[in-house]
């Protein structure tokens, strides 16, 4: 699939430059950070997920100093 963008001057060139800087293509660069921002977000919604999921079961977390003195540490 293919798409375009309108980019301002100012946008073009700082998308450029940061291709230029990894050696990519204006289009990877475009296609590296969508994904990278998707995964981002995918994985805020499931670590949100979890810790809601962790106190609606009541767990507390435990200091780590009673941690280190059950290990003798």
């Amino acid at each position: 699939m293919a798409f375009s963008i309108r980019l301002t001057d100012e946008e073009r060139k700082l998308a450029d430059s940061y291709a230029k800087l990894h050696s990519i293509s204006i289009g990877e660069a475009f296609k590296k950070a969508l994904f990278e921002k998707i995964e981002d977000e995918y994985d805020i919604a499931i670590a949100n997920e979890a810790y809601d999921e962790y106190l609606k079961e009541g767990k507390k977390s435990t200091p780590i100093e009673k941690l280190w003195k059950d290990l003798d540490l």
